[in-house]
């Protein structure tokens, strides 16, 4: 008998956080962020990061876990989820994973194989290349090997393009390869894959407005602090996450305020582009039209869905 899972996907700014809470209320669950900026410690106002309030007191986990020094990925969110799930099963509840960070996803749902690799130079190789030749050489070194790769990493994410590189230099196979092949497995879960999508424009109004109450609410300031106490590098939480990269920019002189907020809307944008994409490749994904239903009957929806597979009464 597989064990119940439910996922609650979709781009920034569709409301999961909400529709997983009242989920999990009703179901008897607990969830998993998949978040992969929310996982970091203080970065609070730039990740819109669910408040404890917004919890309704359901127990989340992998929320403010690490420092935004740290580098995060999908093997480590793999691991810190299956022990979570094994306490959430524990507690007789049901695992519901939200968030929008589609790989991280599917490295729990299809039970991805991370090749091990032996420790190598090839990182720091890559690292330094950036570092002499900047984002854009670096972006175009990834689309000359894994040009796949290229049209869902964000170019602003360079832990990420570094990744996709080390993966092709040490395999001498594409990592989009790798991960098509590793998603075409069967969940090990009885699994109820929900992701929710709207209308690309009112979507995108969505993050515009998003990223203007981030503003309001002191993500300037938020940044400042964590400069002054955590040193961004090229790998870590802190540079690669949208909004504080493009502060950091600004407070380095690279440009003006206005400019770095139309670059995180811009940049915010084209993320929810490339999640949407992701997300319509997953094979079990049931998509939610949140600009035709209420919120209630999303609820109905999904929860018929849950009888319908035996995860829910």
């Amino acid at each position: 008998m597989k064990k119940p899972l439910i996922v609650i996907a979709g781009a920034t700014a569709t409301g999961k956080s909400a529709l997983a809470v009242n989920i999990a209320k009703i179901v008897g669950g607990e969830i998993i962020s998949a978040d992969s900026m929310q996982i970091y410690k203080n970065m609070n106002v730039g990740t819109a990061k669910i408040t404890e309030e917004e919890m309704q007191g359901i127990r989340h986990y992998l929320i403010d876990v690490i420092n935004p020094d740290d580098s995060f990925d999908a093997l480590a969110f793999k691991e810190y989820s299956l022990e979570a799930m094994d306490k959430i099963y524990s507690n007789g509840h049901i695992p519901i994973i939200c968030g929008g960070t589609g790989f991280y996803i599917q490295a729990v749902t299809r039970d991805i194989d991370f090749t091990s690799e032996e420790e190598n130079t090839k990182r720091e190789e890559i690292t330094r290349f950036y570092e002499d030749f900047g984002e854009d050489a670096l972006f175009e070194r990834l689309k000359s090997v894994d040009f796949e790769s290229a049209l869902i990493i964000p170019k602003q994410n360079i832990k990420r393009v570094i990744r996709a590189i080390e993966f092709y230099e040490i395999h001498h196979k594409k990592i989009s390869e790798h991960n098509s092949e590793q998603k075409q497995k069967e969940s090990p879960y009885n699994l109820a894959y929900f992701v929710l999508n709207r209308d690309r424009g009112k979507l995108y109004e969505a993050i515009d407005k998003r990223v203007d109450a981030m503003i309001e609410n002191g993500l300037l300031e938020e940044v400042k602090n964590l400069i002054s106490i955590y040193k961004p590098s090229s790998q870590s939480g802190l540079y690669n996450a949208i909004g504080y990269k493009e502060i950091i920019d600004y407070l380095n002189g690279e440009y003006d305020f206005e400019k770095a907020v139309y670059l995180i809307k811009q940049n915010s944008r084209h993320y929810a582009k490339r999640q949407v994409t992701f997300f319509k490749r997953e094979k079990d994904a049931i998509f939610i039209d949140k600009d035709a239903m209420t919120f209630e009957e999303m609820t109905d929806y999904i929860l018929g869905i849950l009888r319908e597979k035996k995860i829910y009464a």
